[in-house]
């Protein structure tokens, strides 16, 4: 195991430590078993045991926050000199693991439920005072995988510690932030005040973050490119084009197009005329998309090359070219669909290269 535990490594005689979950640049997490309430919960420690303090103050700051798509902050503890944040542990993978390194891009109904499910997370979280400030698909857990069962923002216990760590980086110049593996992972969805002025950062600087990964998902890629490339981009003022495909099909169209105007205005260069978590939880209830589930299948067979059959455990899926979203697949392709009953066959709608 990584970090400074090992299986079965009992903290503050209540915590039994199950297995290692992954790290970040501010903290190691564990899955361990809670022996006083019998269930198993997330434990995070910081890696810098000098950021101790502000752990603490991250914790209490982050448990001010209660929404089901909110990861819950359930306790903070000290032990044998170390710092412990207590949260809810999510049954799933971060945002990058489970669709974007698998997904070419993400069709606009699933863009649209991501969205509005995650701006109902930070609504709670603005209302009562408290700014993420390092927003990006690794703080962001999904239940289900591409069934998005639920998703939840995570990290906000550590959300002024990687504040401190970005503005440190930003102050010390290129070589610092290139140092930073905080800084690095969260350059491209940083707002363009966090870069020049991250000790001032507003809720305005969370709907930018939100706004990029929006683009992210829709697009296929990142709005300004990763690491210092993307300080350039960001801090030109220009917003990035959006791919020709999530319109040219008129499938798509009319929730693509609903969506490009809710990130162009979160890209907003100026932090003042991007809206507010509530005016962007307004603009997301106006929006029509389906929750249908999501299956992996393979492509078949292509007919004139206009449509086809999708293999879905052994059963034969139909599906027409205008049902797909972003580039088009070939036989043997690794698809996402969801489907419906048809005339003679399953019918899917919509199909999304992998």
């Amino acid at each position: 195991m990584t970090g400074p535990h090992s299986a079965y490594d009992i903290i503050a005689n209540r915590y039994k430590v199950q297995s290692f979950i992954g790290e970040g640049g501010m903290q190691y997490v564990y899955n361990a078993f809670d022996h006083l309430l019998s269930r198993h919960v997330a434990l995070k420690t910081p890696k810098n045991p000098s950021a101790e303090k502000r752990f603490l103050r991250s914790a209490v700051v982050a448990s001010k926050v209660n929404h089901p798509n909110v990861a819950k902050t359930l306790d903070y503890i000290e032990s044998d000199n170390r710092a412990y944040l207590i949260e809810e542990l999510v049954d799933g993978k971060d945002l990058d693991q489970s669709i974007l390194k698998k997904a070419s891009c993400v069709d606009p109904y699933l863009v649209a439920r991501i969205l509005h499910n995650l701006v109902k997370g930070i609504v709670a979280s603005h209302h009562v005072g408290v700014i993420h400030r390092d927003l990006k698909p690794t703080n962001i857990m999904v239940v289900g995988g591409l069934q998005l069962e639920s998703i939840k923002i995570t990290d906000f216990g550590i959300a002024k510690m990687a504040d401190e760590e970005l503005a440190q980086a930003a102050e010390g110049g290129d070589d610092t932030i290139s140092n930073s593996r905080t800084a690095v992972g969260a350059l491209p969805y940083m707002a363009p005040e966090a870069i020049e002025t991250p000790r001032s950062v507003t809720t305005a600087a969370d709907i930018w973050s939100l706004g990029a990964m929006m683009y992210e998902l829709l697009a296929g890629k990142k709005p300004f490119g990763a690491g210092l490339q993307a300080v350039v981009k960001i801090m030109s003022g220009v917003q990035p084009d959006f791919p020709p495909f999530i319109t040219s099909n008129h499938q798509f169209a009319p929730l693509g197009s609903n969506l490009i105007s809710i990130i162009s205005e979160c890209l907003s260069f100026n932090k003042d005329i991007r809206p507010t978590a509530d005016k962007l939880l307004e603009k997301c209830s106006d929006l029509c998309y389906p929750i249908d589930e999501r299956y992996t299948a393979q492509v078949r067979s292509i007919s004139y090359n206009s449509y086809g059959f999708i293999n879905h455990n052994g059963i034969d899926v139909f599906f027409h070219f205008d049902s797909v979203y972003g580039t088009r697949p070939v036989v043997g392709d690794p698809v996402m669909l969801s489907k419906f009953p048809g005339g003679g066959a399953w019918r899917a709608h919509p199909v999304v290269k992998l």
